[in-house]
């Protein structure tokens, strides 16, 4: 797998505006930048970000709000501890109340 770092630097970009106590979603980020179909391609620069401090991964989810990204997270359930630090109730690897805390880029991020 060929790594696109102009795309994944694109992905960190849009996530490191994600707001404090919000999340996203791989498919909302791809769907920003152009790329619908590409919310895999997210989810791996996602997991490619964990060495940049500052790229907030753990405030991105899949469409549902499960946190499918945790593996790649050092410790048991660092990225729920990450958003629960935030006011995110996660449930079962599931945030709750998903479209309330949902962040979509393509609303907050008017060119």
């Amino acid at each position: 797998m060929a790594k696109d770092l102009g795309f994944f630097q694109k992905v960190y970009e849009v996530a490191k505006v994600i707001p404090y106590g919000r999340v996203t979603s791989y498919g909302a980020i791809a769907r920003y930048l152009g790329a619908a179909g590409s919310a895999r391609m997210v989810g791996w620069a996602m997991n490619a970000s964990h060495n940049q401090d500052d790229v907030p991964a753990h405030r991105v989810v899949n469409r549902l709000g499960l946190l499918t990204g945790k593996h790649h997270f050092s410790g048991t359930n660092l990225m729920q501890q990450l958003l629960e630090s935030e006011g995110v109730v996660v449930i079962d690897n599931q945030i709750q109340d998903f479209e309330k805390l949902f962040w979509d880029p393509t609303l907050e991020l008017k060119s």
